[in-house]
């Protein structure tokens, strides 16, 4: 039981680190993408012999 004092703690450390960098990446608009992948791999003007 005594285990418990320790990581309980720790692992309320690590959870509000998580859901910090989670606020952080949201704020930063890591997540705003109008022309996302989803959308980019479906369109039909993609370039089959790009430039080096």
């Amino acid at each position: 039981m005594n285990i418990l004092a320790y990581l309980i703690p720790i692992s309320l450390i690590l959870g509000g680190l998580g859901l910090a960098f989670f606020v952080w990446t949201v704020r930063t608009n890591q997540y705003d993408d109008p022309e996302g992948d989803a959308r980019r791999i479906l369109r039909d003007d993609y370039d089959d012999h790009p430039k080096p």
